[in-house]
Order: structure tokens, then sequence, then C-alpha cells
């Protein structure tokens, strides 16, 4: 049996399993964008799929603390629909 990574949400900092959550990765020629496949390379933040969860990372800039970098306004839009189309 194998055992399933754990991380941490950068909105709620609830942790979930690797599979749970939804991974930003800046990478290393520092676009940002998000990572649905899990193993982009560079550096990543999880947000886990609540769009209140979300609101509270948009607002406090969680991400941009955690990249160490500017996160765009299309990529969270981007991220936005993938939360929502994951809800439905």
């Amino acid at each position: 049996m194998k055992k399933e990574p754990i991380r941490q949400c950068a909105g709620c900092r609830n942790r979930f399993t690797k599979k749970e959550l939804l991974r930003v990765v800046r990478s290393p020629e520092g676009g940002v964008a998000p990572d649905e496949t899990g193993k982009a390379r560079g550096r990543g933040v999880y947000i886990c799929r609540e769009a209140a969860c979300f609101k509270r990372v948009r607002k406090t800039r969680a991400l941009e603390r955690s990249l160490q970098s500017p996160v765009s306004e299309e990529v969270f839009s981007f991220i936005e629909q993938l939360i929502e189309s994951n809800a439905t």
C-alpha cells in the first residue's frame, strides 16, 4: 500500500492529500500557471477546491507571497473557472 503525500492549503491551512488540491506553479522561467498534472517543474503552492478558500487566497495575496512572484488576473480567473467546474 502506497502512502499518499499530504500538502497544506495556502488559504485555509488545512492538510489534504495531494490529489484533493489544486497546484499553482511558478516555472523556472518565471511564469505562473495552474498545474493540473501536479508534476510541472518549479515552485508549487496548493489550494483546496473550495470557492471560499480561493477568495481568501486572492484577498490575502497568499499566492503572490508563496510564489514570490506577481500573479496575473488571467491566472486568477482560470483558477476560479477550474474550481467552479469542479464544484458542479
